[in-house]
């Protein structure tokens, strides 16, 4: 083992060879055909079902775990997909125990729900593997449409309305399509190449083209798009990320971790992947908790969470939090970055306690030192490139209302779901396309 020359100490190949795969491995195996019937027959398939109102996406999810019940997967895939196209990876990613399975009456009642997320795993991966397509085109209806951003909004949006017709340009900024699901997510979360597979199947709808490097701004204008198409919808995402505002985040060691999420993400040898021996993660979401679980995977030794608020104002989920301690990642609430020590390279962090009053976040004058030589920011992320910004109402672009419609992260109140910009990027084709063609 070696030290990097760019930053000592944060080195690759901590692990034995075989330990990458069985870290990296699916962290919940998926149901076979008995697990998944025994799973289902728990529903009581309420009519007035608490889980479909939970759901961003309104699946009908007592009928989909009806049809695995009695041996039709595939067609519990089709009500699945009906409603949210990319239901395989929402299936791995979405935290159903804060969405629909907290809704779940079984829950209410037991303590335990009906394993939604698992179940729907389970028929779009069956469906996926006989090749189940159950969507064709409507009758091309000569319409373009450029969508900007081939994350799940974009893409919902796309299918959507290839579906009915319309001919689709998808744009592109990255070298692959997916967005959050190819680039933002844990990989033990999304094993086998998923999110890329789940594209390709998407695509064989037909009728969308799919231009990489291409990005909104630099390659191409909004008002050109408005000129070339008869729709623009711009599903970009937030490409920016917040600075920590803290003395010394310029130091070597210091990277922001959706960076280092997408570096792993597509890394082709988890070996050759450098990590720190005490890293330190500042920030209380879903990014905190994939990259302090994975530093921990790739042979950290120290990683700790550091979040400003308690426990209850963390965004990422109580099952994701247990599963970072479950890992070995330690979680300190009520703190504050105040700098960054080190020479030219990060060597500890000073945190400094906090109040969350009435009057807002105020810092005590008590302090604690971390001993970090790799710290990832994970304190939200922002909106960078687009033109003039996004001012959005009802989905629209204010001042381009006439053309061009918004979904995902990129809108105001994205909520960092894949499954909330699925809905959104759907719900915007079917507006799109009442416009197209006067419906």
């Amino acid at each position: 083992m070696t030290n990097s020359p760019l930053t000592p100490g944060i080195v690759p190949g901590r692990l034995p060879a075989a330990a990458y795969a069985r870290n990296f491995d699916d962290h919940e195996p998926a149901f076979d055909m008995h697990e998944a019937r025994v799973a289902a027959d728990r529903c009581y398939f309420c009519h007035d079902a608490p889980c479909i109102t939970a759901c961003p996406t309104s699946i009908d999810i007592p009928l989909f775990i009806r049809q695995i019940a009695t041996g039709t997967p595939e067609a519990a895939a089709k009500t699945i997909w009906n409603q949210n196209i990319l239901g395989g990876m929402c299936a791995r990613v979405c935290p159903t125990e804060t969405l629909c399975e907290e809704a779940c009456v079984r829950e209410t009642a037991e303590g335990k729900p009906v394993e939604i997320g698992r179940l729907q795993r389970y028929s779009t991966d069956v469906a996926m593997a006989k090749g189940v397509q159950p969507f064709t085109r409507a009758a091309r209806t000569g319409k373009r449409v450029a969508v900007v951003g081939a994350g799940p909004a974009g893409l919902a949006c796309a299918h959507r309305l290839a579906v009915h017709g319309h001919d689709v340009v998808v744009l592109e900024r990255r070298p692959k399509a997916g967005g959050l699901n190819e680039y933002g997510i844990a990989s033990y979360k999304a094993t086998n190449n998923f999110a890329a597979r789940e594209v390709e199947w998407l695509l064989q709808i037909g009728g969308i083209e799919i231009r990489t490097g291409v990005e909104l701004g630099r390659d191409v204008t909004l008002d050109q798009l408005k000129a070339d198409y008869d729709a623009v919808f711009l599903g970009i995402g937030l490409a920016g990320v917040n600075a920590l505002r803290a003395a010394g985040e310029d130091l070597q060691g210091v990277r922001d971790a959706v960076e280092f999420i997408a570096e792993l993400r597509q890394t082709k040898d988890l070996a050759k992947l450098p990590v720190g021996r005490d890293v330190v993660v500042i920030g209380g979401g879903m990014t905190a908790v994939d990259a302090a679980v994975q530093s921990k995977l790739l042979g950290a030794e120290n990683v700790t969470i550091v979040y400003r608020r308690g426990q209850e104002k963390m965004s990422a989920s109580g099952y994701e939090q247990d599963h970072a301690v479950q890992a070995g990642v330690r979680i300190i609430h009520n703190a504050a970055p105040v700098r960054v020590l080190g020479g030219a390279k990060a060597e500890a962090v000073e945190f400094a306690y906090t109040e969350d009053g009435p009057g807002g976040l105020k810092l005590s004058s008590e302090t604690f030192t971390l001993k970090a030589d790799q710290v990832f920011k994970a304190i939200g992320q922002t909106l960078a490139g687009a033109p003039g910004g996004l001012a959005v109402e009802g989905g629209k672009l204010k001042g381009h209302a006439a053309k061009v419609w918004v979904g995902g992260d990129c809108a105001l109140g994205g909520e960092d779901l894949t499954v909330t910009a699925v809905a959104e990027g759907r719900d915007a084709a079917e507006a799109i396309h009442a416009a197209l063609t006067g419906g």
